[in-house]
């Protein structure tokens, strides 16, 4: 097993620091990078772990804290197993903040991480990868379609309103896409219904896109997401294999 070396690192963007979590093989060697892009609890130990996972396997990773705007993580006071269902006020705290996070500010932002990795010599130079969850799946596609040159593969797992039928839905931006997309739905995801699904598969096809969308049977709303009652095991362990079968086709 490849040993890691984790480190919280601060980007300058636009808008103030944003910080990070950095995980890449302990040798320091150039490595392909993967943005990862959070859930709606944000930066925590659970993603740290998930950045790890990914550094094991050979890449440098970034897990920038999305709500920086709001201060550094964790910008919520979080149980240590999160149950939105036992706990509603958790969601009322988070969704203002999720809400404030424009595509337009989302973008921008992406731009300042984009450009961060490609100045560390813990970097391979060429084009990263991105992988979503939740709210951050819907940034990992329109990061591709706003940054093309600089991503070579897009990942997004139980992501919610990825083709709506408002003007800065993410599918719109799939013309504009040359990286290869993977996207894991949940099943029955009430954040993603049968009718998105088919509205963005019929987007990237369109468009030409390389991509491969399947809905996990069984496997709910945040499947990946070990700290949180919506874990699916089965479902987190598939989304590794497809994600890491991506990148080794990526880099």
């Amino acid at each position: 097993m490849t040993s890691v070396q984790g480190t919280d690192v601060d980007i300058p963007t636009e808008d103030g620091t944003a910080d990070a979590y950095l995980a890449h093989p302990a040798d320091g060697a150039p490595r392909p990078a993967v943005l990862v892009f959070q859930d709606a609890f944000g930066l925590r130990p659970q993603l740290r772990s998930m950045a790890d996972r990914l550094a094991e396997a050979g890449y440098t990773v970034l897990v920038p804290n999305l709500f920086y705007r709001h201060g550094r993580a964790p910008v919520f006071d979080l149980p240590e197993f999160i149950d939105p269902g036992a706990r509603p006020e958790i969601f009322e705290k988070i969704m203002p903040v999720m809400q404030a996070l424009t595509p337009e500010l989302a973008m921008r932002d992406a731009g300042a991480y984009l450009g961060w990795l490609a100045e560390r010599p813990e970097v391979a130079e060429g084009p990263v990868a991105l992988t979503g969850y939740c709210m951050g799946a819907r940034l990992s596609l329109l990061t591709a379609g706003t940054y093309p040159d600089r991503v070579a593969a897009a990942a997004g797992f139980h992501g919610g309103r990825l083709a709506t039928d408002t003007p800065d839905s993410p599918h719109l931006v799939a013309g504009q896409i040359t990286a290869e997309l993977y996207f894991g739905h949940a099943d029955n995801d009430h954040s993603l219904p049968p009718e998105q699904i088919e509205r963005l598969e019929a987007a990237l096809t369109e468009a030409g896109v390389r991509h491969r969308c399947e809905v996990y049977e069984g496997a709910p709303h945040g499947f990946t997401q070990a700290d949180t009652a919506a874990y699916h095991s089965e479902g987190d362990e598939r989304h590794w294999a497809a994600l890491l079968d991506l990148l080794k086709r990526t880099f």
